[in-house]
């Protein structure tokens, strides 16, 4: 096989990071994935793998032409059977949306690719990230398919639908996204419940903030919720706020930062109408994976949403078969 190392690499110089990461699939979303990875300076070693193994060494090349912009790390093509040893890998493989389809409607195309290559990296000794949609029911596949800890399992859930609605709510009230502490629980997708209840500022609930009017909610929320379909609308693809949340989900968790955040895992012993699926609820992240499911607050309005979220995804799960 084919590698693209920089010097620097070769010489130990810099800055260098201890681990190995692999990328399977280098499509639109892998591409994102791989260059936002190596900027945080986590990766040792970047492996790309893909169905077309030209089209990750071709990516591979062009990340490797870019190393003095980055903290040393060496990037070249893998077979997938390679990626068994690294400390993580991502699934960013399979057919993305098309304009006005729905995350869930590319479940029977996508769940044979992501349960084969799970199959596959059943020994895998570090964490399995899925970021394929529909993220949710693949994650739950990947973990039925691969046997591994449903804690070493994660998709990325709602981790972009949280980042969407913090930057919304910053645009509306003129304040920096990173301040804002809102979640969206649940599907990511459709059915995704936004926590409007426990949303807050600086430890000021979100609804008595000045300036904010409740009656924005559900045009908020809408927004979204809608995020993704008028980004393929316009350019066919949404990849470059994945490829940031995905590496840093990598990057807290391989660093064992142990941050809440709502990505997703299978779910047991949390609560009876969202156990047995995978879904997005604040957990623990860390080198170990998503450990401990944070159950949060919840009115009877939003209690009653997450609950038909898990059995929209429930239903699609078991129609696949």
């Amino acid at each position: 096989m084919v590698s693209w190392r920089s010097s620097r690499a070769a010489s130990g110089s810099g800055n260098v990071g201890t681990m190995k990461i692999g990328i399977v699939g280098t499509g639109w979303v892998g591409a994102s994935v791989a260059i936002s990875t190596l900027h945080t300076g986590l990766a040792r070693e970047l492996l790309l793998c893909d169905v077309r193994p030209e089209l990750a060494e071709g990516e591979a090349m062009d990340l490797a032409h870019g190393a003095a912009f980055y903290p040393t790390a060496t990037v070249r093509a893998a077979p997938l059977e390679e990626l068994v040893g690294c400390d993580a890998v991502v699934i960013a493989a399979g057919k993305g949306g098309t304009p006005g389809q729905s995350r869930l409607a590319l479940a029977q195309v996508n769940a044979a690719i992501v349960t084969d290559l799970a199959r596959r990296l059943a020994g895998l000794r570090g964490l399995l990230v899925i970021v394929t949609n529909p993220v949710d029911v693949l994650t739950q596949l990947a973990v039925e398919a691969s046997g591994l800890p449903p804690a070493r399992v994660l998709g990325t859930g709602t981790m972009l639908d949280t980042a969407r609605l913090r930057q919304v709510l910053g645009r509306e009230l003129d304040l920096e996204p990173r301040s804002i502490h809102a979640q969206v629980v649940g599907e990511h997708g459709d059915s995704e419940v936004v926590l409007w209840s426990s949303a807050q500022i600086a430890g000021v609930p979100l609804r008595v903030w000045p300036g904010w009017n409740a009656a924005r909610e559900a045009a908020v929320a809408l927004e979204v919720r809608r995020a993704a379909y008028e980004i393929i609308q316009r350019k066919g693809a949404t990849n470059h706020a994945i490829g940031l949340v995905t590496a840093a989900l990598l990057r807290w968790a391989l660093r064992g930062e142990r941050r809440v955040l709502t990505v997703s895992r299978m779910h047991a012993g949390v609560d009876p109408d969202v156990d047995g699926v995978a879904l997005s609820l604040p957990a623990i992240v860390g080198a170990d994976g998503a450990t401990d499911v944070v159950w949060p607050p919840l009115d009877d309005v939003e209690r009653a949403a997450l609950h038909r979220s898990a059995e929209v995804l429930r239903s699609v799960r078991a129609a696949i078969g």
